[in-house]
């Protein structure tokens, strides 16, 4: 078991010649008592899940509140118009993650990853490095499988969640899980991983959790089609062997101390941020008349 990113680190370099996946895979056994088979059979299905939600959610309705749907389309089109300034690989991932966010304002089926708010992030990272290093079955599960070891990380130092943490905490920590799991399946190494997790999460401090009239949507979506380039590019810096000055355990301490210093207001109850703004209030005046 580790505590830490150093940990992390250290004990996939160690016992498992850096493969961060293997080392998640005997933590889920010490620490459900299921065998390697059922643990890789769910994640097997959390990854279809994800794959599916990219898909079913490139579509031009919208959700039950109205508020969003149909932006993932539009870049869809904007993609293949071929006017683009941004690079295909980095708009691909942004259109992704707002399919799958689109589809969660819907109703739709998604992967919590690791939350459903953040859910756009990782499935529109690992779109990407599908298409883009054409991994195999098996290296799109040890993706997430190394996602979820930092992702673990996180949430037991610091927090997932809006209500506890901001959105720093939700879609920061998505945006680095999907970082660390890049850096590996591009071929870096545990250390590489790591720092990604650093360049994402010390940038994204301070984050709000303002949802408009209390909704995962306003600006949700878009929170996570910006988090899913964060992640590429955080990606790269790492590969390019860039190094954070401070350590990426330090990087997760001080996310827990500025969500925990955040107002109230800050903190997913809808009374701070963009969800308090003139517009904001009144689109929760006519959503729900009060």
């Amino acid at each position: 078991m580790f505590y830490t990113i150093k940990e992390l680190v250290e004990q996939a370099d160690s016992r498992f010649d850096g493969n961060i996946a293997e080392l998640m895979i005997e933590t889920e056994i010490e620490l459900t008592g299921r065998s390697r088979e059922e643990i890789l059979y769910i994640m097997s299905r959390n990854l279809e899940v994800m794959k599916a939600s990219v898909v079913n959610g490139l579509t031009e309705s919208k959700s039950i509140s109205g508020l969003t749907g149909g932006d993932a389309v539009k870049m869809d089109q904007y993609l293949k118009s071929g006017k683009t300034l941004s690079d295909k690989t980095v708009l691909t991932a942004v259109r992704n993650a707002m399919a799958v966010n689109e589809l969660n304002t819907k109703m739709g089926l998604v992967c919590a990853t690791p939350t459903a708010g953040s859910a756009g992030c990782l499935p529109a990272v690992l779109s990407t490095a599908i298409d883009k290093l054409h991994l195999s079955e098996k290296e799109q599960v040890d993706f997430l499988f190394t996602a979820g070891a930092f992702g673990l990380v996180i949430g037991n130092n610091a927090s997932i969640s809006g209500a506890e943490g901001g959105c720093q905490a939700e879609v920061g920590s998505a945006s680095a899980m999907g970082a660390a799991a890049l850096v590996k399946a591009a071929g870096g190494t545990a250390f590489e991983a790591s720092q990604a997790v650093a360049f994402v999460i010390k940038n994204l401090l301070g984050l709000i959790c303002d949802p408009v009239a209390g909704l995962v949507e306003v600006p949700c979506v878009k929170r996570n089609a910006l988090g899913a380039s964060f992640a590429l590019v955080a990606a790269d810096m790492a590969l390019a062997g860039i190094s954070s000055q401070i350590p990426v355990d330090e990087v997760i301490d001080a996310m827990y101390q500025v969500g925990a210093s955040l107002p109230t207001a800050f903190r997913e109850t809808a009374e701070g941020g963009l969800a308090a703004t003139p517009t904001g209030r009144r689109l929760s005046q006519e959503i729900f008349g009060h």
